[in-house]
């Protein structure tokens, strides 16, 4: 399972891929797309056309990790569909893949304590 601690870098490509595509498919998605590399140790989220499908690629240090996940009776909440990609704050990430709203969860932000104790 993919941790997503708050050091994940993940990356959500907003147009759906051709879910029929594997391991090598879609690292040359995010070679060719994404404009990034695959085996830096981030995940990159795919979404399918009927949007109740995801998969997720992840280079572990040892492999090319490949996680697809379907939803019953539901529908991941996807961006808006367009060209590009976006990134995702790890708890972001978190509620997407669980099937809720993400666009609910703010991104995580270092906070500076007010006096020094």
């Amino acid at each position: 399972m993919i941790a997503p601690d708050g050091h994940l870098r993940v990356y959500i490509a907003t147009r759906p891929v051709d879910f029929r595509k594997g391991h090598d498919g879609l690292a040359a998605v995010v070679q060719e797309i994404f404009g990034l590399d695959p085996f830096d140790g981030a995940a990159f989220v795919f979404r399918s056309k009927r949007a109740d499908r995801m998969k997720v690629l992840v280079w572990d240090r040892t492999g090319l990790v490949l996680l697809h996940k379907r939803l019953e009776g539901a529908k991941f909440v996807w961006p808006q569909v367009r060209d590009g990609v976006m990134r995702l704050s790890p708890a972001q990430f978190a509620a997407l893949f669980e099937g809720l709203d993400w666009r609910l969860v703010r991104p995580e932000q270092g906070r500076r304590p007010q006096l020094a104790g």
